[in-house]
C-alpha cells in the first residue's frame, strides 16, 4: 500500500526552514509541467530556471527522493512540494503507468539493494582476521591514552573544580586531541562535552561533575573490561569509540513490527550532521534509536525516514546491557494510526531508569510514552505533571514550549518524550488517535 503522509509530516522531513519555505511554494500544480502516481512512486517535471524541466522522483515505498535540480539539499524544494501536493489532495495527480526515467531509477534502487544484500552475506561468510590484529594494536592504544586521561583528571580534582571557569581552550582541547591519536573518540568527545560547560550559569558544578563521572566511570570500566558482564563489556568499547559493523548486525536475527517514528533530532558539530530517529514498536511495544551520521559534502543520506509515519521493518540491535540503538534490516513504508501504550506516571519512568542503571550505570537518552502529561509552570520554570501531580523538569534546550501549550491547550494528552535521570523533552502528542508532532 503507498504510504499516506499528512502536510505536517512531508514537512518533517526537509532539511532546514528554508527548504521547507520553497516546497510550500511549489505545492501548486501550475508550477509543474506534468505529474504521475503510480502505486510505488510519484513523479513530476518543474518549472525551473533551465531550459528544460526539472525531473522530480519520489519512490512511496521507502520515502526516497531523486531530482535533476543542481541543489545539494536532500529532499530538494522540487521533492517537498511534489509530496506535498500529494499529501493534500492525491486524487490532482493522476494515476498512470510509471515512464521510463522513473522506471530506470526504480530499477537501479532495486539493483542497489540486491548487491548490498549479496556483499553482506560474503563480509559475514569471509570473516575478517585483520580487522581482529587491527582490533589488539588499538586496545593497547586506548589504555595508554586512558592512563594518561586519568593523571589529567586527578590532576583537576587535586588542583579544585573553582579554578576551571579560568582554564583556556587549550586546556580541554590538548587532552581531547591526545585521545584522538589514542583512538578512542568516544573519550575525547566526552573531554569536549566538559569544556562546553557553562561555567557563568548558577550551579554549574552539579552538571559538570555528572559528566566528570561519566568519564571516569567509562574509562575505568575500560580498564576492567573482563570483570563486566559480557554486554556491559560491548557498552563500555561503544562509548569508547569502538565501532560496530552494521553488516554484521544486518546479519544478526532481529524484530518485524509495525515502527512508529515518533521524532527526528538533529545536531550538528564539527561540520558533521548527527540525525537520531525515534522509534516504536505497535507489536513489540520496544523502543528503537537509529543514528545516521553525515557530512554535508553528502548530497543524499542513506536514509530518509518521516517523522510521524510508520514504516514495515525489522531491527536489528546493538549489542548491550540494555539496548537501544539498532539498525534497519529492511523496510517499507505503511500507515496505521498507532495508538501507544504509555506509562502512567513519571514515577514508573524513574523506575524504568532505575532498572537501567543496575545493569548499565552509563546510559544516554532514552524513549518514553507517558500518559495523561500537562505542561505547567512552576517558580519560573516549566514542568511536565502527570496524574498524579508529579513534576519533571523539561530540558532547558526545548524550544517548541508554545507549540505544546497550543496543541494541548490546557488538556493532559498521551506524550512521547526523550530524556534520561531529570530532564526530558517532548516529541510528539496523542490528540485521541492521531500523533502530532512538535
Amino acid at each position: 500500500m503507498p504510504i499516506s503522509m499528512t502536510e505536517e509530516q512531508v514537512l518533517a522531513s526537509a532539511p532546514d526552514d528554508a527548504s521547507r519555505k520553497s516546497g510550500r511554494d511549489l505545492a501548486n500544480l501550475q508550477k509543474w509541467v506534468s505529474t504521475g502516481r503510480s502505486e510505488t512512486a510519484l513523479w513530476g517535471a518543474c518549472k525551473g530556471s533551465g531550459s528544460k524541466p526539472y525531473q522530480t522522483q519520489v519512490d512511496l515505498s521507502q520515502l526516497a527522493f531523486k531530482c535533476s535540480c543542481p541543489s545539494r539539499k536532500f529532499p530538494c524544494k522540487h521533492g517537498l512540494g511534489l509530496l506535498l501536493i500529494y499529501s493534500r489532495q492525491p486524487n490532482t495527480i493522476p494515476e498512470e503507468s510509471s515512464p521510463e526515467w522513473v522506471n530506470e531509477w526504480l530499477s537501479k534502487r532495486q539493483v542497489t539493494a540486491e548487491k548490498k544484500a549479496e556483499k553482506l552475506e560474503e563480509a559475514v561468510a569471509s570473516g575478517n582476521v585483520t580487522a581482529r590484529k587491527n582490533t589488539a594494536a588499538r586496545e593497547s592504544k586506548v589504555s595508554e591514552g586512558i592512563a594518561d586521561l586519568h593523571k589529567w583528571l586527578k590532576d583537576m580534582i587535586r588542583n579544585g573544580l573553582l579554578q576551571l571557569p579560568e582554564k583556556k581552550s587549550a586546556y580541554w582541547d590538548t587532552t581531547s586531541r591526545r585521545l584522538i591519536d589514542a583512538q578512542a573518540p568516544g573519550l575525547a568527545a566526552m573531554v569536549r562535552n566538559l569544556a562546553e560547560t557553562n561555567f557563568y550559569t548558577e550551579g554549574w558544578q552539579q552538571d559538570f561533575m555528572h559528566q566528570l563521572l561519566r568519564l571516569y566511570v567509562t574509562s575505568e570500566g575500560y580498564n576492567h573490561l573482563e570483570d563486566l558482564p559480557e554486554t556491559l563489556q560491548e557498552d563500555i568499547r561503544q562509548l569508547c569509540g569502538f565501532t560496530i559493523s552494521q553488516d554484521y548486525l544486518k546479519s544478526l536475527p532481529g524484530i518485524h513490527d509495525n515502527w512508529l517514528i515518533l521524532g527526528k533530532q538533529v545536531s550538528e558539530q564539527d561540520k558533521l550532521t548527527t540525525e537520531r530517529y525515534w522509534l516504536y514498536g505497535e507489536s513489540s511495544h520496544r523502543t528503537a534509536l537509529i543514528l545516521q551520521f553525515y557530512t554535508k559534502q553528502v548530497t543524499t543520506p542513506a536514509l530518509t525516514l518521516s517523522p510521524g509515519t510508520a514504516i514495515k521493518a525489522e531491527l536489528a540491535w546493538y549489542p548491550s546491557a540494555h539496548p537501544l540503538r539498532a539498525v534497519i534490516k529492511e523496510h517499507r513504508s505503511s500507515w496505521s494510526p498507532m495508538q501507544a501504550k504509555g506509562m502512567h506516571s513519571w514515577m514508573e519512568v524513574v523506575q524504568a531508569q532505575t532498572a537501567i542503571s543496575q545493569v548499565q550505570p552509563v546510559f544516554h537518552d532514552q524513549l518514553y510514552i507517558v500518559e495523561q502529561l500537562l505542561p505547567v509552570q512552576y517558580q519560573g520554570r516549566w514542568y511536565l505533571s502527570d496524574s498524579a501531580q508529579q513534576l519533571m523538569p523539561l530540558k532547558p534546550s526545548f524550544n517548541k514550549l508554545w507549540k505544546l501549550l497550543a496543541v494541548t491547550g490546557g488538556q493532559p494528552m498521551t506524550m512521547a518524550v526523550t530524556g534520561c535521570l531529570q530532564q526530558y523533552e517532548p516529541l510528539g502528542v496523542w490528540d485521541h488517535s492521531h500523533y502530532q508532532l512538535l
